[in-house]
């Protein structure tokens, strides 16, 4: 009886029914594979991290890795996504090795499935518990802020990277829970809330060097709080000094264990591996510019992330333009938090646009969308739909009407990200040529590839082929029932049964949406 009761009281939580609906999500759309190969190139970090293998193997050399200390060959990338994998690389490496896997070759990896599928999962609920933790916090209601966390799950490009596990939605988290706690001790002074927040962003370091952008981005928000709220003067100079005392040396403890995982594999304490990588790319290749891999113009990359059809954030995130817009139209009303909150969010966008414009892989490179950008596009684009919501008596019917439609047409791109291995644009453009609008490519391989007009509508190129790995993987549709079956290495009985958990998921993912927005009603 007690335990009916807890069922019941679970589901009409809508915090419950969102972790859920995240998990379920994550579940759901993942191919079996890391989605990348920095991805693959970072679990291999995570083996080496308790294994006897490298970092690096010879043979991957020179396409991924650099010469570091002792001659060794070593991966360029920090090493905060590989610990974050290290439980699931523990585990998964133990069932791979289990007898009824024994006759399996591998594709996708036993590993993979699980690192990938365990991973994603987790990051999925955690991002969706912090992210209504913070709406709450910008005084969202219940029904604002749910809305808000739904909107980020499956209208912005952290679905895409949920299911293709880069780095975004690991720094999305971290970042999302240093706001969170760092705001709390704002407002209640709890030395332990800071700490906690200081500790996430932190670790962002450990996973990207250029979080440094969203540690700062932290406290802008914090002091913008205090600036709207009109604290001036001698109000302000206390909370620095006391914030300064507990951020600064968990900041420094990080930037210090980053800067020692430098100096073990390149020698320097003060530089990262940009030089190293650049001297071996220019031997490889003569003909790049002297300035590589700061060589894109400027104007080229700040352009190119706002405007290129291949890349750019407003076409990849709608809900983007909504927000700001709304931003806009509704300054005046907005709490002094809301206000802090959306400023720093597009301070940080543009600190991030500015920093990789000069990059020579300025758009990430193979990726969807522009990712070196996206987690601040996405952090600004989570407000779009709690604004919407809450002021929707405050605003014009065809600004209400245009935010719905933007939020039906952000979930349409968004559940279209998923269909296919994210390579294979890339692999056509090589052929359509420049510039080509991604977004609609995608809408018609969807529909060749569900048609069988692969072939009639040139949509099959030569770069296609060129690796028969690749081939396989972006053939077909990019959800782990059909891989197997694509990649015909399972045996048949097992294909069935993914087909049948990943429509069981399907179908609780469903029912699950359906019980939070009755619970949410009432």
């Amino acid at each position: 009886m007690n335990l009916r009761v807890g069922v019941r009281a679970r589901l009409s939580d809508p915090l419950f029914l969102l972790c859920l609906t995240a998990g379920l999500l994550a579940f759901a759309v993942q191919s079996g594979e890391l989605g990348s190969a920095d991805t693959m190139h970072r679990l291999q970090t995570t083996h080496w991290l308790w294994t006897s293998q490298p970092q690096v193997f010879p043979e991957e050399y020179p396409e991924f890795g650099i010469h570091g200390r002792g001659g060794r060959i070593y991966s360029w990338y920090g090493i905060g996504q590989s610990l974050l994998m290290l439980p699931a690389d523990v585990l998964a490496s133990g069932v791979a090795r289990l007898a009824v896997f024994s006759e399996y070759t591998d594709d996708p990896a036993v590993r993979s499935i699980f690192v990938s599928y365990l991973t994603n999962s987790l990051v999925n609920v955690l991002t969706a518990l912090i992210a209504f933790r913070l709406l709450s916090q910008l005084r969202f209601g219940r029904t604002e802020a749910a809305a808000g966390v739904l909107a980020l799950m499956f209208c912005t490009t952290h679905l895409h990277y949920t299911q293709n596990m880069m780095e975004n939605n690991f720094i999305m988290l971290l970042t999302l829970t240093g706001f969170s706690f760092q705001y709390e001790w704002l407002r209640t002074g709890r030395k332990r809330a800071l700490l906690i927040g200081s500790s996430a962003l932190g670790m962002n370091l450990l996973t990207r060097l250029t979080t440094g952008l969203d540690l700062i981005a932290a406290g802008i928000f914090l002091l913008a709080v205090l600036w709207f709220e009109r604290a001036r003067g001698k109000l302000l100079w206390p909370r620095f000094v006391a914030y300064c005392k507990i951020a600064a040396p968990v900041y420094a403890f990080f930037l210090l264990v980053e800067r020692l995982y430098n100096f073990y594999r390149f020698g320097s304490l003060t530089q990262t591996y940009i030089p190293i990588f650049a001297r071996e790319q220019l031997a490889q290749d003569p003909t790049l510019p002297a300035t590589f891999p700061w060589s894109t113009p400027f104007h080229e990359g700040v352009l190119g992330a706002l405007f290129k059809p291949e890349k750019s954030i407003f076409l990849f995130d709608p809900l983007l333009p909504l927000a700001i817009l709304l931003l806009a139209l509704l300054w005046g009303r907005l709490r002094p938090e809301v206000r802090a909150y959306g400023a720093t969010a597009l301070l940080l966008l543009i600190g991030y646009i500015s920093f990789y414009a000069r990059y020579t892989y300025w758009s990430g490179d193979f990726a969807w969308g522009d990712r070196y950008v996206s987690t601040a596009v996405e952090l600004v684009a989570m407000i779009a739909v709690p604004l919407l919501v809450r002021y929707r008596e405050n605003l014009a019917t065809v600004v209400w009407r245009g935010g719905i439609v933007l939020l039906g047409v952000s979930l349409i791109i968004q559940v279209a990200s998923l269909a296919f291995w994210m390579p294979l644009e890339i692999y056509q453009i090589d052929t359509l040529g420049h510039p080509t609008y991604v977004i609609g490519l995608r809408f018609k391989n969807i529909a060749a590839f569900a048609l069988g007009k692969m072939d009639a509508w040139g949509l099959n190129t030569e770069e296609m082929g060129q690796d028969q790995w690749d081939y396989v993987h972006i053939t077909t549709w990019n959800f782990l029932p059909f891989l197997l079956r694509r990649a015909g290495v399972a045996p048949w009985w097992v294909v069935d049964v993914a087909f049948l958990v990943w429509g069981a998921a399907l179908a609780a993912l469903a029912a699950t949406i359906w019980r939070l927005r009755n619970t949410l009603r009432v």
